[in-house]
């Protein structure tokens, strides 16, 4: 079977990895050449994404048999409209059904329309003399946020990104001035998680659920990213995570596909659900309409080997097998190396030295990202995320001590996140969620650091799944 691939990041290059595990043929288009990527692809072509006709001619000169579209900017540009219009299957959503993702107000004002209890507070003011009268009106902290993509740094919120009230409104009036929609939206408090779904005509099908880290720096500092990292947990649950909470947000996914279905608006792609959970179960943050980066890398990492390109290919034309959505129970950690200053003001350009065949032997996995080839076993980082080191093991924090051994087979000058899946950070999670549902509770926001907390009861994670 031959697939293609359309995009150039990370996340793509993951994509093409199980592809390949499944022995399928991989041909690629992206606008830059990931050493990862090439390595894998039978062939490729540089052109932009987002350009409907181009991927089409490609796609039609290799003869695939379905494709599979990474990013968001080629779903908002109708790329799998233009794909299907050839008579392509796609994994990947029409511009229409895309627009959970690329139209906030859309997607809040779909919810509503379908009764779906999902959303936090949440005004759309349309005037910059609105804008003083709605967050007079929330009483509490807010968050600022601009209705299209914005690659995961758009989003402003009172505490982390400004501290007066005055700020955020500024940051407000000024996109609306700009000529763009804004929402002003309730400032939750709890732990997010990601909730991906395979999304075909006949069914919605739950990944393994994984929080991501947004913060560039440790302990949820600096400017907010694309993902610096993330971790998943064996049972597909998360330390903090019930079962319960978990399959409430999966429900809401469900109500999501079912409301756009009665729209008229048929959904073949991934859905992912950032979730928050809050004192009152899990709240929707946002949705994306395709795999996350990292949170994907985590999920494609877990899939069981031999069937994903026909997974892929069921999807693509609504009927995916669900004997099919595999996942191994394993736990992962993903961790980015960055260019030094990323979230705020990144230096590409360096060197990195990369011992490949060590880190593999450590059984931990390289994912290329924004990188270029630079001679054997050297890449040079552009602006974004680097590389990924993917480790696997049974318990989350071993996972992450394999990543953080890896570290020794790569030289150069780098950023990486060292707290992602320590027992630390889990345990400082799981005690922030028993305090936030603690009859009466009004808990502080989660401590930037504090010594490991005491085994929460059943009902917030077990200490076995948080530290074995």
């Amino acid at each position: 079977m031959k697939f293609l691939v359309v995009g150039g990041g990370a996340r793509e290059h993951a994509l093409a990895a199980a592809l390949a595990r499944a022995e399928a043929t991989i041909v690629v288009a992206s606008a830059n050449a990931n050493p990862g990527l090439e390595r894998l692809a039978r062939a490729s072509v540089r052109t932009d994404p987002t350009d409907g006709a181009s991927v089409v001619a490609f796609a039609r000169a290799q003869g695939v048999d379905g494709a599979v579209i990474g990013p968001e900017a080629p779903l908002a540009a109708g790329v799998a409209d233009a794909l299907r219009a050839a008579e392509i299957p796609t994994v990947g959503p029409s511009r229409d059904a895309a627009r959970i993702e690329t139209s906030k107000v859309f997607c809040r004002a779909l919810l509503a329309r379908h009764g779906i209890a999902a959303s936090p507070k949440v005004a759309t003011p349309t005037t910059v003399e609105e804008v003083d009268r709605t967050i007079a009106g929330f009483g509490g902290p807010f968050v600022v946020k601009p209705d299209g993509l914005t690659a995961g740094k758009g989003v402003w919120v009172e505490g982390a990104d400004f501290s007066d009230p005055k700020e955020g409104a500024v940051y407000a009036k000024s996109l609306l001035l700009q000529g763009g929609r804004v929402l002003i939206e309730e400032k939750l408090e709890g732990e997010e998680f990601s909730q991906m779904a395979f999304v075909t005509d006949d069914g919605v099908y739950p990944m393994p659920a994984v929080q991501d880290f947004k913060r560039a720096r440790e302990g949820n500092l600096g400017g907010n990213t694309g993902g610096m990292g993330s971790y998943s947990q064996r049972d597909h649950l998360l330390p903090f995570l019930p079962a319960a909470d978990r399959e409430a947000a999966i429900d809401l996914v469900h109500r999501t596909v079912a409301g756009l279905r009665a729209e008229g608006i048929p959904y073949r792609g991934i859905l992912y659900g950032g979730f928050m959970l809050t004192a009152r179960g899990p709240v929707l943050v946002e949705y994306n309409a395709r795999f996350g980066d990292p949170e994907g890398i985590n999920a494609l990492t877990l899939y069981e080997e031999g069937n994903f390109a026909e997974l892929l290919l069921g999807i693509a034309t609504g009927r995916a097998d669900p004997n099919l959505v595999r996942f191994r129970l394993r736990s992962t950690v993903v961790k980015y190396l960055v260019p030094p200053g990323y979230g705020d003001r990144p230096q590409p350009g360096g060197l990195l030295a990369i011992d490949e065949g060590a880190i593999e032997a450590a059984g931990v996995h390289v994912v290329y990202g924004s990188v270029e080839a630079a001679g054997p076993g050297t890449v040079r980082l552009g602006s974004s995320r680097g590389v990924a080191l993917v480790g696997e093991a049974s318990a989350i924090h071993e996972a992450g001590t394999r990543v953080e051994a890896a570290l020794r087979f790569v030289r150069g000058e780098y950023y990486v996140r060292h707290d992602i899946g320590t027992k630390d950070d889990l345990a400082r999670r799981v005690e922030h969620l028993r305090q936030l549902r603690a009859p009466g509770a009004k808990p502080s926001p989660l401590p930037l650091s504090v010594a490991p907390a005491a085994a929460p009861p059943s009902s917030a994670g077990t200490s076995e799944q948080l530290l074995d």
